[in-house]
């Protein structure tokens, strides 16, 4: 079963990185985990309808900021966010409940602004969810009494850890699968792959790219609730372009139709990108200590994705799914119908 392969996978990782890694190694396993979230939940709107979305990081912005506005005590919020409604003013929750309620805060937002979107296709949709982005970036970064404006919202609770982080990634894995083999996921790979054919049958397009946008939301909004409690700290800049591009190459690396290459595209990337980072911080060899410039990082890993698309351009699991009897398991999730019997 292909969630427990990639959840059995995913444990062992945070069990030998508890038991064996630094500090600063498990902070990036923990991060590496948020991200997992992340990229599962582009993969369950991009990867099943096929449409490419630039605005999914505007959901774990509206997810920090709830359940910094949910956790923060109520004596600080007083004095930093004064616009805020009087029962959110003075309201406090503990993470565990901070973070579903955040969730279902960015989907119920999906929702809204989902029925708009999701009558677009090809290009422009892919233009309206950027415009998302920007309008949600913008609204955030000059809201001053509500959300601090460019400045940092600081009082969140530190309170993630590695198995806080597996268990939030293997959450969104089982979120993902369960969509991915529901009715509604194998209609809307339909619509994918036959948009015309899909529509003569009677599946309405625009009511399963919603229910994919729905769900894609809810669980990036989990994911940005984690992450705020990962950094105690929520700023509108950590939620724009960088993150949208790091994100979305981690999808198309590993490969955006498999929620397998979501799940390897992530992994791959980081550890590409903890290695780049430890160069930039310097290596020390034999007495001589080698470092690259700062910035590089973001030059290889562009240049890494390139060559990767440029010999696997559906990625590096070939869009099939880890099982375990073999990988990758001679299969994609198309067409539906071939999906729906082999699971």
């Amino acid at each position: 079963m292909i969630p427990l392969v990639l959840i059995v996978v995913l444990l062992a990782i945070a069990a030998l990185s508890y038991q064996f890694g630094s500090r600063a190694f498990n902070r990036t396993v923990v991060e590496m985990f948020i991200n997992i979230m992340v990229v599962t939940g582009l993969y369950v709107f991009v990867g099943n309808s096929g449409l490419l979305s630039f605005g999914h990081i505007s959901f774990m912005c509206l997810g920090a900021y709830m359940t910094a506005w949910l956790t923060i005590p109520p004596m600080m919020k007083s004095v930093t966010l004064k616009g805020l409604p009087a029962w959110l003013l003075h309201t406090q929750l503990p993470m565990w409940a901070a973070t579903p309620v955040s969730g279902v805060f960015a989907a119920l937002f999906a929702l809204i602004i989902g029925r708009v979107i999701m009558g677009l296709s090809g290009i422009a949709a892919s233009i309206a969810t950027f415009g998302l982005l920007g309008v949600v970036n913008n609204v955030y970064s000059n809201w001053d009494s509500v959300t601090g404006g460019q400045g940092s919202i600081v009082g969140i609770p530190p309170t993630m850890n590695v198995w806080v982080g597996w268990l939030g990634a293997a959450a969104a894995i089982v979120i993902a699968y369960l969509y991915s083999i529901s009715r509604s996921g194998l209609a809307l790979r339909a619509t994918r792959d036959e948009a015309v054919a899909a529509s003569a049958s009677g599946i309405d397009i625009v009511r399963e790219r919603l229910v994919a946008f729905v769900v894609s939301a809810f669980i990036i909004g989990l994911a940005g609730a984690l992450y705020a409690h990962f950094l105690s700290i929520v700023n509108p800049g950590s939620f724009y372009l960088r993150t949208t591009f790091i994100t979305l190459s981690m999808l198309v690396v590993g490969g955006m139709y498999s929620l397998s290459g979501a799940v390897a595209g992530v992994v791959v990337i980081s550890a590409l990108i903890e290695m780049f980072r430890d160069l930039e911080r310097g290596v020390t060899l034999g007495g001589l200590t080698i470092a690259i410039p700062n910035g590089v990082q973001e030059i290889a890993i562009g240049i890494i994705t390139i060559v990767i698309l440029m010999f696997l351009p559906s990625g590096l699991t070939r869009n099939r799914e880890l099982s375990w009897s073999g990988w990758p398991l001679q299969r994609r999730l198309t067409p539906p119908v071939q999906t729906a019997l082999r699971n």
